[in-house]
């Protein structure tokens, strides 16, 4: 990519804010280097690792990589034989540290049983696995060194030992010292009661005159020669045992320094890999947080020039104040002129293409609605200038004609050219022509191109010429103010006119200026405002169209709903009815058995029989038989209403139990104590006993239990264990399925299907795109021989 259009385009700005996401200083270095590729698989390759790195955040939270610092000139010293500091035994204690939470980070999409089995493959799978934390040596190093100042007692028993000699020597010296300074004789002749230290030993501060008084060695004298510093001769031997205990302490301490030190020499391979793994993980998590900051998306990619951006972003404006817009170029045309008054959003609509070409292409989200589309452009080439001033002047044209000249050069059928304003700054006539030439040359050398222009002699070229499409942005003419919006296949109106009458200007000096133009261009302003205000009536009925096809289908729903769960309850009343009746029959059946038994034996000993029996078991065949009948009739309801004809108002609502239904009261009680009632379509006459007043709160509670009762059973009952998206574009796909997964989770769904086909796989990406940002998906895969193959993606909620 040539350095002006990553200039013009502000690309830096992108990277800088990139950057400040990265967590380690190589990480920022590589995210300050980046550039965008033009190999096809190399993007790919990056989108993917960013679109990874982007589900991991959202189901399991980010990932710091501070700690990695470069270690390569340590390294090196530690190779041949050199002794690391400290400080640099730290830093690989701190990136093996880094390395093993990275790890573990990696692993945590593994099952919950811990069989290994479900560990979710990605793009940065292989990275964590590679990584090696050399627990023993981060270990080893972190016992033996406690800061950057100090070494453990226990880095080794010698120095154990030594540390120990030290600490008796000293209490022993401070001992004897502490004794002479306290001693009352020598009170007067020492300067201070106090031990202080010079070059190293210990010393009593003596006046001058007293110098004779005590034997021992002179290591210094105050600036007024009045004070002497003598190391008593008792002492002098515990002094010089302490200088060698300190000596002995640093040899020890080198050679702990030495023992890790080749320790990690040994390790070096393992260390440098870990190094640049980490810092390569840091820079794909970098992009990562970056997408997640503006909401970004991975675009599809193309080798056929097509773009189409959905909801397009500028990244570099504030992210609730941009406006959206849709960009589409090369598919059912090569060339897009945007015309229109300043300030409308033709220049942002400009650099929002090339910016996003740019950050795609570098293996950066865009901030865009899922399904985009970009083209792989071996180049990009932009003539955009931000001097918005009325008076241009030579130099400034001479300048970008200059631009104009390299890039019509250099441009080629895969690269994309940008033009802001083309053929302004000079003569409006001349500049327009040079214009019309200029975009005429490229579209018949097929090069993708999007200009943005005052000049009217472009709209009419554009509208006359195949494969070249208007585009404006919208203007609000009662707020005098642009919505933003790109509106594509209509060409934009400057709105002079309008905006100087609503501002205020003489209508009479309005129409002389509208005189001064020729009939052409009237037709054409006119021509112009018909299209706009008729794309604006039809995008009305379209969404008008389109919320009732909505209804439409909710209410189909919803009935279809209601009818299943009508059919429902009528099998199960008739299934229990079913049961009930056998079990009343068999009961009755083994009653009537037991007394034909009983009959039989009276029949064989009549002796044994009397009528009285006789007539006990026929009472009691009877009773048992009205009994089994009264079972099978249908059961009426026995309660009552207790309401008085006084209760009851045109208008209540009412339950009629007979019926077991509600209704309007539509007359009011007569002299018989009947009052009529409308229930729906049914229209009855019904007696007050028969009939119920529902109360506000009974009401609702009834309302509410059948609303609820009617959700869950339908969720139960309706939800399928698949859903098929064939012939869906990614976006329709995504909300069908959004809402399906949904209704999949309230009915306790634990694997659903997702039938996408094969086809370009275009769907398919979508789909797990989608999935991987859900929480709630545990995981998913494609489906295997029998199960419908990579044409079915299996999701486990």
């Amino acid at each position: 990519m040539n350095k002006r259009t990553l200039r013009v385009l502000e690309y830096h700005k992108i990277i800088e804010q990139l950057t400040g996401f990265a967590t380690c200083p190589e990480g920022k270095r590589i995210c300050a280097r980046l550039k965008p590729s033009v190999n096809p698989v190399e993007i790919q390759k990056n989108q993917e690792e960013t679109g990874d790195a982007l589900a991991r955040v959202y189901q399991q939270g980010g990932i710091s990589f501070s700690g990695v610092y470069p270690i390569g000139e340590a390294m090196k010293r530690a190779a041949v034989g050199a002794s690391l500091s400290i400080p640099e035994l730290l830093d690989v204690a701190k990136l093996l540290k880094v390395a093993e939470n990275a790890r573990q980070y990696g692993e945590q999409g593994r099952d919950q049983d811990g069989s290994g089995s479900g560990i979710r493959q990605d793009s940065l799978t292989g990275y964590f696995d590679s990584l090696i934390p050399l627990t023993h040596l981060a270990r080893e190093i972190n016992r033996c060194i406690l800061s950057e100042d100090e070494i453990a007692d226990d880095a080794s028993s010698a120095l154990k030992d030594i540390r120990r000699s030290i600490k008796a020597a000293n209490s022993k010296e401070h001992e004897v010292l502490n004794g002479i300074v306290a001693k009352q004789t020598n009170q007067s002749m020492l300067q201070d009661a106090i031990v202080t230290i010079r070059n190293g030993r210990y010393c009593i501060p003596v006046k001058a005159e007293y110098k004779g008084q005590f034997p021992g060695m002179v290591h210094d004298q105050s600036s007024t020669g009045s004070t002497f510093f003598i190391e008593p001769m008792a002492v002098v031997n515990l002094n010089n045992e302490l200088k060698e205990l300190a000596t002995k302490e640093e040899m020890e301490i080198e050679r702990i320094l030495a023992g890790l030190s080749e320790q990690v020499a040994l390790s070096r391979e393992s260390l440098e890999q870990d190094v640049e793994l980490l810092t390569k993980l840091d820079f794909i998590f970098a992009k990562a947080a970056f997408a997640r900051s503006y909401d970004g998306t991975e675009p599809e990619f193309n080798d056929r020039g097509i773009v189409e951006i959905k909801q397009g972003r500028h990244p570099l404006l504030e992210k609730h104040a941009v406006v959206p817009v849709d960009i589409r170029l090369g598919e059912d045309f090569t060339m897009l002129i945007i015309t229109g008054p300043n300030t409308g959003g033709k220049t942002v609509s400009l650099k929002t293409l090339g910016l996003f070409t740019l950050m795609g292409q570098a293996g950066l989200h865009i901030p865009a609605f899922q399904g985009s589309r970009l083209a792989v452009f071996r180049d990009v080439f932009a003539d955009i200038g931000d001097e918005q001033s009325i008076e241009q002047s030579l130099s400034t044209f001479s300048s970008h004609m200059t631009n104009i000249v390299y890039i019509m050069e250099h441009a080629t059928r895969d690269t994309l050219v940008l033009f802001d304003e083309l053929g302004g700054g000079t003569d409006p006539v001349e500049g327009s022509a040079l214009a019309i030439a200029i975009l005429n040359d490229l579209h018949n050398r097929q090069i993708r191109c999007m200009a943005t222009t005052h000049y009217s002699e472009l709209k009419t070229f554009a509208m006359t010429t195949e494969g070249i499409t208007n585009a404006c942005c919208e203007f609000d003419l009662d707020t005098l103010s642009p919505t933003y919006h790109l509106l594509i296949g209509i060409p934009g109106k400057s709105n002079a006119f309008a905006i100087a009458q609503k501002l205020g200007l003489s209508g009479a000096v309005i129409d002389r200026a509208r005189a001064q133009l020729d009939t052409g261009t009237v037709d054409m302003e006119t021509i112009l405002a018909n299209l706009e205000r008729s794309k604006r009536t039809i995008e009305q009925e379209q969404a008008e169209i389109a919320a009732n096809k909505e209804e439409i289908q909710k209410l189909k729903d919803r009935l279809a709903s209601k009818n299943e769960h009508i059919e429902q309850r009528k099998q199960d009343i008739l299934r229990n009815a079913r049961e009930e009746a056998i079990e009343i029959l068999e009961e009755a059946k083994s009653f009537a058995d037991a007394s034909i038994r009983r009959y039989n034996n009276w029949e064989k000993h009549p002796q044994t029989a009397n009528n009285r029996e006789l007539e006990q078991e026929r009472s009691a065949i009877r009773s048992r038989l009205n009994e089994v009948n009264g079972k099978l009739d249908y059961k009426t309801p026995k309660r009552k209403s207790t309401h008085k004809p006084e209760d009851f108002k045109l208008g209540d609502t009412v339950h009629v139990i007979s019926l077991n239904l509600d209704g309007i009261v539509r007359s009011l009680p007569n002299q018989r104590g009947e009052l009529t009632v409308q229930m729906g379509i049914l229209q009855s006459t019904v007696k007050i006993t028969d009939v119920e007043i529902l109360h506000e709160d009974k009401k609702q509670s009834r309302e509410k239990k059948t609303a609820n009762y009617t959700a869950s059973a339908n969720k139960a009952r309706t939800i399928k264990p698949e859903i098929n998206l064939l012939g869906m574009t990614v976006d329709e796909a995504v909300m069908e399925l959004d809402k399906y997964l949904d209704d999949a989770c309230l009915s306790h769904l634990n694997q659903v299907r997702v039938v996408h086909g094969k086809g370009t796989g275009a769907l398919r990406k979508g789909i797990h795109a989608y999935l991987k940002r859900q929480s709630y998906v545990k995981s998913f895969r494609l489906g295997e021989f029998g199960e419908g193959d990579s044409g079915v993606t299996i999701v486990e909620l």
